[in-house]
């Protein structure tokens, strides 16, 4: 690949070439990765010291109490973790019948906040899963960087500010959080310092102790006795039952290049469907922001977003298998259903049946780590364990409550999950480790940037700033309000329904790429990350 290193949209950074990269949202996480490759770890030691830190330095985004997906190229293959939670065994319709009623079609009725909303948090046995895999540093040394974060406290950054500010009305009620996330009484300020000498003293014992003390030991405990005494049902054998699930990425082929993507339960086919309908396009024929160009990418994100909302769930539920729908018979039918001069309202169709945050690393040794970790929506559940600085997901929100689902709720089930950690690969050789946080805007991101990249070279720091857009569960279209004003009236004009959107953290997500180059001097990365956040590309 040459990449136009020009890069056409306003922004602050540049690309970041070395041998050894860390990309993450928040420049101590990024650091803290970094610290891990100069002490001779490998990627996976940098991704794990970085993952850490961000449940310090950005807690609005994720926590101990998270869930994370990750795709690891060691060198010569790719190796796929799932580390989502299951539903507690408590938790079926009956129970959230009994506690919440139903709505008038017969679904029943579901929080997206407080203990009902917990499912078994992943995030620590992925780490630990990793590290045994991967590892080079002691586990206690890639830990470290961020228990000296939590103890002697960080200064708040802009975006999580705001974000911090934006969750409390929402959250201060559930039991733990204003203790810990509200020091004095309210959120913390851009620059005020922040600290959490509880999440400290955690991440310390899980050095020592291995992530089983998570899951069987001190701090499953004082989990379990929180839940006890605070209303909710997740139990010790539910945390004792955990183990995260070493998977095979799910590929798709795209312009001479592979993405790979965790199967479901996550919705990293979402992207995997709409390039396989793209590639049906000559995208390189139109310029990078035309409406003509941007109406064909919508169009196959709405196509691909009726599949996933009808079929992807805990994959043992699931009708359709993720090769279903990849056929490209499948693909190509559907490809057949856009109109280039009007936008629709599409249906699912039928194949044949047979708050996040993401960082990505790189080491010279030709590691590449693509890894993504969330609390969902923002601090998740609210939900924080008293001493322990433990906030808790509420993954459990993705379930249905519809009894018809294939992701109707039910005991040691998996939801339906939107982070999505993504690789490329291209005739079998690692090329990028990439990733776009934010809801239902990943796959859609994942969809822009490769476009860009692949489609109309773009290089990856100009990928990563170029405005977006977002398909919205009503097929309604949010644009970044620096969208080129001719591609916008060509989109109304092609009847999209359209809302300009000021707000790009909240809205259009947040990516992080490396990108491995190969020439006759040896291997190197070129790195970008998002400007939407305060993160940082860093190496040597």
């Amino acid at each position: 690949m040459t990449f136009d290193w020009h890069n056409p949209y306003p922004t602050t950074r540049i690309p970041v070439f070395a041998r050894n990269v860390v990309s993450t949202s928040h420049p101590l996480a990024a650091q803290a990765g970094l610290r891990m490759l100069l002490a001779g770890g490998t990627a996976v030691d940098a991704a794990i010291a970085a993952a850490a830190a961000l449940t310090v330095v950005e807690p609005v985004s994720c926590g101990l109490g998270g869930d994370a997906f990750a795709i690891v190229h060691d060198g010569q293959a790719l190796h796929g973790l799932n580390a989502s939670g299951t539903a507690p065994a408590a938790w079926d319709l009956a129970y959230f019948r009994t506690r919440y009623g139903e709505e008038a079609d017969g679904s029943v009725r579901r929080p997206v906040r407080g203990w009902d909303s917990v499912t078994i948090p992943g995030v620590v046995a992925g780490w630990a899963a990793l590290h045994a895999r991967f590892g080079k540093l002691p586990f206690a040394d890639v830990l470290e960087p961020a228990a000296e974060l939590a103890e002697r406290g960080v200064t708040l950054a802009p975006v999580v500010a705001y974000k911090w500010a934006a969750a409390v009305p929402a959250l201060q009620a559930q039991p733990g959080f204003a203790e810990t996330f509200m020091p004095k009484g309210r959120a913390p300020r851009v620059g005020e310092v922040f600290r959490c000498p509880a999440l400290a003293r955690t991440l310390r014992l899980l050095g020592r102790q291995g992530a089983r003390a998570f899951y069987e030991g001190e701090v499953a405990d004082a989990i379990v006795a929180h839940a006890n005494a605070t209303g909710g049902s997740l139990g010790r054998a539910d945390l004792a039952a955990y183990q995260p699930e070493w998977v095979n990425p799910v590929s798709q082929a795209y312009r001479g290049y592979e993405l790979h993507e965790i199967p479901p339960n996550g919705q990293g086919i979402a992207a995997q469907v709409a390039l396989g309908i793209l590639a049906h396009f000559d995208l390189s024929a139109l310029p990078p922001d035309s409406a003509e160009g941007l109406h064909l990418q919508i169009e196959a994100m709405k196509l691909a977003f009726a599949d996933v909302y009808r079929y992807v769930a805990d994959p043992r539920s699931m009708a359709v298998t993720p090769q279903d729908m990849l056929d490209p018979a499948y693909l190509a039918q559907r490809a057949r259903l856009i109109d280039p001069g009007r936008a629709q309202l599409p249906d699912f169709g039928l194949p044949a049946s047979g708050g996040t945050v993401y960082l990505t690393a790189a080491d010279e040794q030709g590691m590449m780590v693509s890894f993504i970790q969330s609390n969902y929506m923002g601090f998740g559940s609210g939900v924080v364990v008293p001493g322990y600085g433990v906030s808790l997901q509420n993954r459990g929100a993705g379930f249905s409550g519809d009894p018809r689902s294939a992701n109707v709720v039910a005991p040691g089930k998996k939801p339906f999950h939107t982070i999505i950690p993504a690789f490329l690969t291209q005739a079998g050789v690692a090329r990028m480790g990439f990733g776009v946080m934010g809801g239902d805007m990943q796959p859609q991101g994942h969809v822009q940037t490769l476009i860009r990249m692949l489609d109309h070279r773009q290089q990856p720091q100009a990928a990563c700033d170029a405005p977006r857009w977002k398909v919205n569960r009503d097929f309604s279209v949010d644009l970044e309000n620096t969208m080129n004003p001719d591609a916008v009236a060509g989109l109304a004009a092609r009847g999209h329904r359209l809302r300009s959107v000021e707000d790009p953290y909240m809205d259009f997500g947040a990516g992080q790429f490396i990108w491995r180059q190969d020439d006759e001097a040896g291997q190197g990365y070129v790195a970008a990350s998002d400007s939407r956040r305060d993160g940082q590309a860093v190496g040597f």
